[in-house]
């Protein structure tokens, strides 16, 4: 990790930059997969996933046979661990289901809002050198909840065109089959655009690389809801003398290996600290599986001391991180204080490993400083709000002289005659 000390607010700009890209060379390249999905349907699709997954396919859904042989291929442990894991997302996510009341905003004039289930919903779910089985219980959970009639998985398969059983076991598990082996930027123009196998949906959700993540933001323009630009992932953490520097270096490597543009930020008030959890970020990569990766992802990362731990507050909120940790004893005194972040993690126990798998919050969260005005994935994400309003003749007498006097104001005539007929009714004229 790059190291710098107290850096002057003026510089913090430079300092909450993200690796990426050449914007213009992304948006070309998955411009084109997009178009050529659109036209070529199958076909395209096979091309890219032999191009970029290395894996030749000639049915993209997965058969009912291969749900069936994942169950035995997952270990008793595994299962509990995912059993438990369900059971505390989907209480948090039933919490979030509120029956909104009717209010009567004058006499005679009552107005609601009612929860409508988007009805078609697409899932990416990231397989390639992270199978993300956890994030089918996030997404699908509350797609489940919010009462979405279809629900498509894109996720790609191995070089031997086969899914993680994990990822197939969670699927079954959640009554979820409309599964294709598809990954990458061609996934997400698949479930926006239908081909001949694969569905067209309404709205796409899940997290994914850059090349996803563009195909995402490019394919709102032809009228596809996204649920928030979820790239690279990030994690940042604040820390101050009362931390345990070997979590903290636990929980920055826990991002770092998710791959090379991902990165992660420590924030101290106290270089001491700083130069602890360095110790241990070098002992602790050590042992890594995806230490490459790990290594790749902190040569963009950067290790920042500050004045104080305000100071800490006020640069975490201009960065925005995906994840936010305040490993504090006093970390419950900073909650009022955090104004954007994706979900944060309170004092030294509260690892983001947590929220990724089993605390119940859901962890596709907004990157790339977009905490600044999304949320994360959440029952409401699944369901649009529809307003109702009912006047009877007590209610359109109390609003109606209003409604003509602006929508004359406007010159709209029409809007005041409609209004005039309806008040002239009641007053017999």
């Amino acid at each position: 990790m790059i190291v710098v000390e107290r850096p002057n607010k003026k510089e913090w700009m430079k300092y909450t930059s993200r690796p990426g890209i050449e914007k213009h060379e992304l948006d070309e390249l998955v411009s084109k997969v997009i178009e050529d999905v659109q036209q070529n349907g199958d076909k395209a699709v096979q091309r890219y996933t032999e191009k970029f997954d290395g894996v030749q396919l000639s049915q993209f859904k997965v058969a009912g046979e291969e749900f069936y042989k994942a169950v035995g291929l997952v270990s008793e442990d595994l299962k509990n661990a995912i059993a438990l894991a369900k059971d505390n997302i989907e209480k948090f996510h039933k919490s979030q289901i509120l029956k909104e009341p009717k209010v009567e905003t004058i006499e005679g004039v009552e107005c609601w809002r009612k929860s409508v289930a988007i009805e078609k919903v697409g899932l990416y779910i990231p397989g390639g050198s992270a199978p993300l089985f956890s994030t089918i219980l996030m997404l699908t959970i509350p797609a489940k909840l919010a009462g979405c009639k279809e629900i498509v998985i894109c996720t790609p398969a191995n070089s031997s065109g086969e899914v993680n059983p994990a990822i197939l076991y969670t699927c079954q598990l959640l009554g979820v089959t409309n599964v294709f082996k598809v990954g990458g930027a061609q996934a997400i123009a698949a479930m926006a655009c239908g081909t001949e196998s694969i569905p067209s949906v309404y709205k796409i959700f899940g997290p994914g690389n850059q090349f996803v993540t563009k195909a995402k933001e490019l394919i709102q323009q032809k009228g596809v809801a996204i649920d928030m630009p979820a790239g690279p992932s990030e994690v940042l953490v604040m820390a101050d003398r009362s931390c345990k520097p070997s979590f903290v270096a636990a929980d920055l490597l826990s991002q770092a290996e998710h791959g090379a543009d991902s990165q992660v930020i420590l924030l101290s008030d106290d270089i001491e600290v700083i130069n602890d959890v360095s110790l241990e970020l070098s002992k602790q990569l050590k042992n890594l599986p995806r230490k490459d990766l790990a290594e790749q992802a902190l040569q963009n990362s950067r290790a920042i001391s500050l004045n104080n731990f305000e100071e800490c507050i006020d640069f975490s909120n201009e960065y925005a991180p995906e994840h936010l940790i305040i490993a504090s004893e006093s970390a419950l005194e900073c909650v009022d204080s955090i104004v954007n972040a994706g979900s944060v993690f309170l004092g030294n126990y509260s690892c983001e490993s947590a929220g990724d798998y089993a605390s119940g919050t859901n962890h596709t969260l907004p990157t790339n400083s977009f905490a600044r005005n999304y949320s994360g994935v959440s029952i409401d994400s699944f369901v649009k709000k529809i307003t109702f309003q009912n006047l009877n003749k007590k209610g359109i007498e109390n609003i109606g002289p209003a409604i003509e006097i602006m929508a004359e104001a406007e010159e709209l005539y029409a809007h005041k005659n409609a209004v005039t007929l309806r008040l002239n009714e009641i007053r017999n004229v």
